[in-house]
């Protein structure tokens, strides 16, 4: 078990923040990546057919004898991760929780703000499981629709993306939150500008978080790969394989092999 790949699976190429944050944390481990970008976003689809595309997600991931499932889609997370657990019996976590985790640690005045796709927002998640660990914290939202387009237009700074930043922001600004959540796996490549905007207010990066949460539960439950070869990793989308190169490269700043299409859709 140890020495089979990780599976990740994402509705696109936000996903590969995570990924990127998983090969620095655990530069050993094999992985297979999944981007259902047939049926990408996911963001504004119900909740029945979230849980449907994240079961065959998992599906095809088995396929590949991966040891455990990383939800990087936050909407999956949001909506399906508590059906999923519950009927497969390989480890599987979402992006949610370790976010959560580290902004209830560095938070001084309890003012939490998250940012996330309509989807992510409205199914109340993040304040759900912010306010269940410390019931002091107050939780403010905002839905921030525009900022994955841009990010896969490559627009990463300048007038434009500052002006969204600060259309969607300044309310949360106003309410003095001293830490925010990007709850949404595009949103690290935008941070410094959102930084830049927010100041002092401390950025939580869900994707660096989710690998260092990763780490800690494979070394629970003892599936660290013990090999030290050079890992493999395998990409898998569901349509445009060559625009999911495009991102990629964004994404990760290297070059990809062109990924391999399944055919579940």
């Amino acid at each position: 078990m140890k020495n089979r790949p990780i599976g990740i699976f994402d509705s696109g190429v936000g996903g590969l923040t995570v990924l990127r944050e998983i090969e620095k944390e655990l530069p050993y481990e094999n992985i297979v990546y999944l981007g259902d970008t047939a049926r990408v976003p996911y963001g504004n689809k119900s909740k029945s057919t979230i849980v449907k595309f994240s079961t065959e997600n998992i599906l095809f991931l088995l396929k590949k004898r991966v040891k455990a499932v990383l939800i990087a889609c936050n909407t999956s997370s949001s909506l399906a991760l508590d059906y999923l657990s519950k009927i497969f019996s390989i480890p599987i976590f979402g992006v949610i929780e370790p976010g959560v985790l580290k902004a209830v640690k560095v938070t001084n005045n309890k003012r939490v703000g998250v940012i996330g796709t309509r989807s992510t927002i409205k199914s109340l998640s993040y304040q759900k499981k912010l306010t269940s660990l410390d019931s002091k914290i107050r939780v403010f939202a905002k839905a921030c629709p525009l900022f994955v387009p841009l990010v896969e237009e490559g627009i990463l700074k300048g007038k434009i993306v500052e002006g969204v930043i600060s259309m969607y922001l300044e309310e949360l600004k106003l309410k003095k939150i001293d830490t925010l959540i990007l709850g949404c796996t595009h949103y690290p490549l935008i941070k410094k500008e959102i930084q830049n905007y927010l100041k002092e207010v401390y950025i939580v990066d869900s994707a660096k978080e989710f690998a260092i949460y990763t780490r800690n539960i494979l070394l629970k439950y003892n599936l660290l790969n013990d090999k030290r070869n050079t890992p493999k990793k395998e990409f898998y989308v569901s349509d445009e394989p060559l625009g999911f190169v495009r991102l990629a490269k964004l994404f990760l700043k290297r070059e990809i092999e062109v990924p391999k299409l399944v055919g579940y859709v």
